[in-house]
């Protein structure tokens, strides 16, 4: 059946460029040389997709089909920049569209106006894809900040900064507009007419829940929002209805163009509208924005739901028996596909989209999910495994999209357990944080200077390619050790060690300490006999799996630090908190802080994961033991490793700021300049519990020789399709676009 009020003639738009002023007014009309299969509504609007009950359609051959759209997100970052910088350039996108293609997605999500080159990239790419082109989901960012701050949506600056964005970003894709310069947003001339290619537009961000609820609250008394396009049901409340206008401001500026598209909000779990009960904290389910409280009026192209669902947060994942009622196809009790049966449930006669999902190729962990399903702690993959799966449930729900989060790698983003430990804050973009698993999230790896260089496998080769001034020999002082050399990039210190005689992991230990300021263990029992006159802060053990890790001098520890000594979640013995203590302790990060009433229902316990693991393997992908997570190898005499740099304590190794003895307020910590690091190299046999060479006389260490480096401020990268993509792409392979 035609939806009422829709032509069933089809329109072949004949999109042709124009130039010159006085067809200005025609461009957004017929843009590009490509055909677009649209029908029109009574009134003229060309529609080529729409919502039909719980379905997206797409027209195509003369006839309505179903369509699942299988996306991905798309940052507006690179390394040494940030998104307000926009440095995209047009031949990024012209790869990362076809590589886009190649994967199989047909849609390609951004939350905000990009520069013009974006758009004009993209119709120049769809011309040469005609018959199936790489659609766009525009998103436009709400004024985030304001409504965090002032927590009241109506207030007037703030929905008058919304409706100027809702009109920059609809002149931006269809060609129509100059955007005057704004700091950190994207400005320019917009000609590139992209209509024809757009799936829908996605409004806001997610929305903060005191925020809404205070919405709510102080504007009990404003009337329900009536427009011609989308309207307030009866049961919305004041932000629903908040959102209804804004929504229906989108349709009305586009209909001025000529066309209409399927239009949605952003929201995620926060603020889903179902009821929580198992959810431990009180602000992840304290208030509802529910989409079936918005109807569409006279809007044929239609209106769907869309959320942002990852499988590990919030927390009731975890905890709530009502998500642990369905299993999947392993057999599995899986609260994720139990969570996406029961949204789609509540939204009965809609669409529902996912707009946001995945998990991270990171060391760091920041949550943990049902599963094996955490926020970080999985290799690439890993990664796609479970990305894959996740895709799978959502599509098997009778979802009407996935957009995979995300495309690229970013450096610049920040974690809540880490963000504490980048000293200086606005450096993050500067240097690959391999625990802020925030960064790690693409399919395109965005790789530091040297880890296209060196190949973790236990060979020299690659050493011996790179330029003398790029590597420094360092005194192999203790016996057991023939030569060692250091390096470094934006992501890791590498050192290379020529030992005397074969490494046995199950016999021996090798142990690689770290001094990099004043201060730390000059003795320790994990040492036995070893005694030096500077400290060290840090000590990398490599042996057996299980043995294999770096650990953090206890008085340097800042994860015991913030959460022992500051906020009182974890118990620390007053002996280790003292210089010199002799204790090394495992790297580990918060994954669940300790709370209490009134913030949660019931005492939520403080959790934490080790992260300072040291895999061994290769980095040579397709040989055995390949792991993106790969950090030393060896192969007969020769070892070679790669420490991430927060391991050893660096805050920013583009500064050389490494976290401090010193304490600085209670929200953050101090951090100083080294002026390098000193290493020791020591040999242990297991039978015997000694170190090679240690006799108990006093080491020198603070007459050594330290590794030091140039400061930088523009990094070094180089991109790469991770192991995630290549899975992800079979994945896709077997989900059918017409549903």
């Amino acid at each position: 059946m035609e939806k009422a009020g829709i032509r069933k003639r089809i329109s072949w738009l004949l999109l042709a460029g124009f130039a010159g002023a006085t067809v200005g007014f025609a461009m957004w009309m017929f843009p590009t040389s490509a055909q677009v299969e649209t029908v029109q509504t009574s009134e003229g609007h060309h529609i080529k997709f729409r919502t039909h009950g719980e379905q997206l359609q797409m027209y195509k051959d003369s006839t309505w089909k179903p369509y699942f759209v299988k996306g991905i997100n798309l940052g507006a970052s690179l390394p040494g920049h940030y998104p307000g910088e926009l440095p995209i350039q047009k031949e990024d996108y012209e790869r990362w569209f076809g590589q886009m293609y190649e994967l199989g997605v047909r849609a390609v999500r951004i939350y905000t106006i990009h520069q013009p080159v974006f758009y004009e990239t993209l119709v120049e790419f769809n011309r040469k894809h005609a018959d199936d082109p790489l659609y766009l989901i525009q998103g436009i960012w709400s004024p985030e900040e304001a409504l965090i701050e002032k927590k009241d949506a109506f207030l007037p600056e703030i929905k008058t900064e919304f409706r100027q964005e809702i009109e920059y970003a609809v002149g931006a894709v269809y060609g129509d507009i100059e955007i005057p310069e704004r700091q950190g947003k994207a400005s320019g001339t917009y000609t590139a007419n992209a209509g024809p290619y757009l799936l829908g537009w996605h409004i806001g961000t997610e929305w903060d829940p005191e925020m809404v609820s205070q919405t709510n609250r102080v504007r009990r008394q404003e009337p329900m929002y009536h427009g011609r396009h989308f309207q307030a049901a009866p049961a919305a409340t004041p932000f629903e209805s908040w959102l209804a206008e804004m929504l229906d401001y989108t349709a009305q500026l586009e209909a001025k163009r000529g066309w209409q598209h399927p239009v949605t909000f952003t929201n995620w779990v926060t603020t889903d509208p179902l009821s929580h009960p198992g959810e431990p904290i009180i602000h992840e389910d304290m208030v509802s924005v529910d989409p079936t409280h918005i109807q569409n009026v006279n809007w044929e192209a239609g209106f769907f739901a869309a959320y942002h669902v990852y499988p590990y947060y919030p927390d009731f994942f975890r905890f709530d028996p009502e998500v642990r009622t369905v299993k999947n196809e392993r057999g599995e009790i899986d609260p994720y596909k139990s969570y996406l049966r029961q949204l789609k449930s509540h939204h009965k006669g809609m669409p529902v989209m996912v707009t946001e999902f995945g998990v991270p190729s990171s060391l760091g962990v920041a949550h943990l999910g049902p599963l094996g399903r955490d926020q970080g702690g999985h290799d690439e993959r890993e990664q796609g495994r479970i990305n894959a799966e996740l895709l799978q449930e959502i599509y098997a729900e009778g979802y009407s999209g996935a957009i995979l989060f995300t495309w690229q790698d970013e450096w610049f983003k920040r974690t809540w357990n880490t963000m504490r430990f980048e000293i200086p804050e606005d450096r993050r973009a500067y240097w690959k944080n391999e625990l802020t698993n925030e960064s790690f999230f693409g399919l395109l790896a965005m790789d530091a200077g040297k880890e296209d260089d060196l190949v973790i496998d236990g060979k020299a080769d690659d050493w011996d390619r790179l330029p003398a001034e790029e590597k420094r020999k360092m005194p192999a002082h203790m016996p057991g050790f023939r030569d060692i050399w250091m390096t470094h990039d934006e992501a890791y210190v590498y050192l290379l060690a020529r030992l005397d005689g074969a490494f046995q992991p199950e016999k021996e230990t090798l142990y690689l300490g770290f001094d990099t300021i004043p201060g730390g263990n000059r003795q320790s029992g994990e040492l036995p006999g070893l005694s030096l006159d500077e400290g060290l802060e840090a000590l990398a053990v490599l042996g057996t799996e299980q043995e294999s890790q770096v650990k953090l001098a206890a008085q340097y520890d800042f994860h015991r630090r913030l959460y022992g000594e500051r906020f009182g979640m974890l118990s620390i013995p007053e002996e280790e908190r003292q210089d010199n203590s002799g204790v090394f302790t495992p790297v580990k990060l918060a994954v669940s802080l300790e709370m209490t009433p009134p913030d949660t229902k019931q005492y939520h316990p403080f959790e934490e994961v080790v992260v300072g693991k040291l895999r061994r393997g290769t980095t040579a992908v397709g040989k055995e033991g390949y792991s993106s997570q790969a950090h030393w190898q060896v192969n007969g005499e020769w070892l070679e490793v790669r420490i991430p740099w927060m391991l050893i304590g660096f805050t920013d190794p583009s500064t050389k700021h490494v976290l401090s003895y010193r304490d600085g307020n209670t929200k953050s910590f101090d951090a100083v300049k080294t002026e390098g690091i000193r290493i020791i190299a020591l040999r242990g046999d297991k039978a015997s519990g000694r170190l090679q060479g240690v006799d108990g006389t006093v080491v020198p260490l603070s007459t050594w020789e330290r590794y030091t480096w140039r400061e930088w401020e523009l990094p070094q990268f180089s991109e790469r399709l991770k192991e995630s993509y290549s899975i992800y792409q079979k994945a896709l392979q077997t989900i059918p676009a017409d549903r």
